[in-house]
């Protein structure tokens, strides 16, 4: 059978991964047996999210549906952030992985809570949602998951009597795990930044959190940091770094959708106030312009997207939101010739040349030579895909090391 757990958790405190470990030993101890355990991430875009948008899934055997249920519910009434007013957990249970459409739904796009009691009373699951119930989504999205491409994340979770202190790590081991298991492991430390990535600031329970490419690379990776101890590990199968969240963009842009898409850059890049940079795109589908944004906290990335002109090709991935696609990484697919503003010289008698008129190259005002050919200059950018730095990095964003091509890794890399 299969648990569904989503929405506990406050922007000040607790997390839904932690109830899910707490209660995956609680069960181990009462004789149950407990499978895969996944981590799912939903549509980074939803208004009402606390964090992340995760749910959870536990795959048990033995006992039956009921007791399950009966466990996890007393967990979350112990343990969840019901003072939040955006906290409104669910729990689902299932006795088979129901229709995936409905995790693609909440995924790439929105699901109501009324559809959402809709489907459970279809398939007869048992399901309970606290307050206005807006964690059943999550968890039914999260047991019909499925994870054609999938990473892991071993997750570290403090003392409760911890919680809220600062967390004591020691940051060098993070960089020194990170350069031994990098490219198998990503987003542990942002090297060009000098800062620890998988360790959140927060009150939540969290100590840390290392992602890749296999149960065996984060247990590694995790053996070799060193903090204050973890009281419990839990190693999760995701749907993290993997573009799931992405469309084919179809020529009509959504609010809230995340898309990939081909085009060629019309307009070139301008820094706006606050330090983002904004630049002009025809899609290869559809007819209208769009504005795409690289943001301030995306630092070094911007310098990137800087130097991106008139006539580039491009794939871009990112999301629609306020009339503009919010960029997460593109891919120069081709590179537009970069003309020379300034005259050349005339390599017959070195005096300056004019322009001959458009296409026409240039002639010199001293001894009338012509040059045909309109010189160029070398681009400062190339094929390849360009990423935002991992602390800017989404949590379904595929980051460019896992992506099997030749690559320019751009905004830091994990090693």
């Amino acid at each position: 059978m299969f648990l569904g757990m989503d929405d506990t958790d406050s922007p000040d405190g607790m997390c839904t991964t932690y109830l899910g470990a707490m209660l995956a030993e609680n069960l181990r101890r009462a004789g149950y047996t407990v499978g895969e355990m996944r981590l799912v991430r939903l549509n980074p875009n939803v208004v009402w999210k606390t964090r992340g948008n995760a749910a959870v899934c536990l795959e048990i055997s033995g006992g039956t549906p009921e007791e399950i249920f009966d466990s996890a519910c007393r967990l979350i009434e112990e343990f969840a952030e019901f003072g939040c007013e955006n906290t409104n957990p669910g729990i689902v249970v299932v006795n088979e992985r129901p229709n995936p459409a409905f995790y693609y739904q909440a995924l790439q796009r929105f699901c109501t809570i009324e559809e959402t009691i809709q489907r459970l009373d279809a398939i007869g699951a048992l399901y309970r949602g606290y307050k206005c119930g807006r964690g059943l989504i999550g968890a039914l999205a999260a047991v019909s998951s499925v994870l054609p491409d999938a990473t892991y994340e071993l997750l570290a979770y403090r003392s409760p009597e911890r919680f809220g202190t600062q967390r004591e790590i020691v940051a060098e081991s993070f960089f020194a795990s990170a350069a031994a298991t990098f490219p198998h492991t990503w987003d542990t430390v942002d090297p060009t930044a000098g800062t620890v990535v998988c360790v959140p600031h927060g009150k939540d329970p969290v100590l840390y959190g290392i992602r890749g490419e296999s149960p065996e690379w984060v247990k590694t990776s995790a053996e070799m940091v060193q903090s204050e101890p973890p009281i419990l590990t839990q190693i999760w199968r995701t749907n993290q770094g993997t573009d799931a969240h992405l469309l084919d963009y179809d020529g009509e842009p959504q609010e809230g959708l995340s898309y990939r898409m081909d085009g060629v850059v019309a307009g070139n890049p301008v820094t706006t106030c606050g330090g983002h940079v904004h630049f002009t795109f025809k899609p290869d589908a559809g007819e209208p312009l769009l504005t795409v944004f690289a943001f301030e906290p995306t630092k070094e990335f911007r310098h990137i997207v800087r130097m991106l002109r008139s006539g580039d090709r491009l794939t871009l991935c990112g999301s629609w939101k306020k009339n503009s696609l919010h960029l997460e990484k593109f891919r120069v697919n081709d590179l537009s010739d970069e003309q020379i503003r300034a005259s050349p010289k005339c390599p017959l008698c070195g005096g300056r040349m004019t322009s001959a008129g458009r296409g026409k190259g240039y002639k010199c005002r001293t001894c009338s030579g012509r040059i045909r050919e309109v010189a160029t200059v070398p681009r400062k950018i190339s094929v390849g895909w360009y990423e935002v730095p991992p602390n800017a990095r989404r949590h379904l964003a595929k980051p460019v090391v896992r992506i099997h091509e030749p690559q320019h890794l751009q905004g830091g890399q994990n090693g």
